[in-house]
């Protein structure tokens, strides 16, 4: 399978989809999510968004169907394109897709031996080869502190450029075999996974892309639509959280005269929703998931 969709009961039914009503899945992947989306759609429309190439061999041929390849973070210009200014229900699966993990070549994996790209959009001109192999010791310490959330991040980026001086980072097992002697014992895998994650995040520019969605979600949003973001790891689901929560990156929360908030979203679900023991013993990636549903106040 293509990918193995994630909580997907639990975010489809959040939507509250109206059988004649317009939806948006910024995250394609296999289709998983948009095909249970159809599966409540009579007349309404569906709007589905990826950029991997790769995707679009997974479209679905549905005249409810609409699939454009390109980065959500362009989502509302692409919309105002086929005419739609706003939607009742958006859907975002922020995580790898098990297809872009098990394809060696796309270098995602930690477990798998191929070419250090990362690249989610292969028109992105920039791969994690890269930045393995330009960015000085002050910018990888950042994105190791900042995306990776490592414990000593200098060293790791030292690491690496000692590494590159004897020979080039062009693998994913010359990054690993370059910070070896730096991964605890015992917790080898955690930690190559958060170096792996840095990088990702990095290249994708992924923080700055779901903050600029978020903002766009709330223009895009009908009063009292749903939006439904599953995430996977911490820096994401905080910067979720804090939309959610104020209508604000930093998740500062503003009031009026009289003490009532003027946050544009109400989160629906105060406890984060996870997956459940039967699904995570059908599908184990699906254990940091983590899915927060809000509602456009009206």
């Amino acid at each position: 399978m293509y990918h193995q969709p994630v909580l997907l009961r639990e975010s489809v039914e959040a939507l509250c989809i109206h059988p004649d009503g317009v939806y948006v899945d910024v995250t394609y992947g296999g289709g998983g999510h948009s095909a249970e989306i159809l599966r409540n759609l009579d007349t309404g429309r569906l709007f589905a968004f990826d950029q991997d190439s790769d995707a679009s061999a997974q479209v679905a041929a549905d005249p409810r169907l609409t699939f454009i390849q390109g980065n959500f973070r362009f989502m509302r210009n692409f919309l105002l394109l086929h005419g739609i200014s706003q939607v009742d229900g958006i859907l975002a699966d922020l995580g790898v897709s098990s297809h872009q993990f098990d394809v060696a070549e796309k270098g995602f994996s930690t477990r798998a031996d191929g070419i250090l790209d990362m690249r989610m959009d292969q028109n992105n001109p920039v791969d994690a080869a890269q930045v393995a192999g330009t960015y000085e010791v002050d910018e990888l310490t950042r994105i190791f502190r900042e995306f990776g959330e490592l414990d000593h991040p200098h060293k790791f980026a030292q690491a690496i450029v000692e590494s590159r001086q004897k020979s080039p980072i062009m693998t994913t097992f010359n990054l690993r075999d370059a910070v070896a002697h730096m991964l605890p014992r015992g917790r080898e895998n955690k930690v190559l996974a958060q170096l792996f994650q840095a990088f990702r995040i990095e290249v994708n520019q992924e923080l700055a892309v779901l903050d600029e969605w978020l903002q766009q979600c709330i223009l895009c949003l009908r009063p009292e639509g749903k939006i439904a973001v599953i995430s996977y790891h911490s820096l994401e689901d905080r910067l979720v959280k804090n939309y959610f929560k104020s209508g604000r990156a930093d998740g500062i929360q503003e009031k009026d005269f009289f003490g009532n908030l003027l946050s544009p979203l109400m989160p629906v679900n105060r406890k984060v929703i996870m997956s459940s023991e039967e699904e995570l013993q059908l599908n184990p990636r699906a254990r940091s998931a983590r899915l927060r549903i809000a509602q456009k106040i009206s």
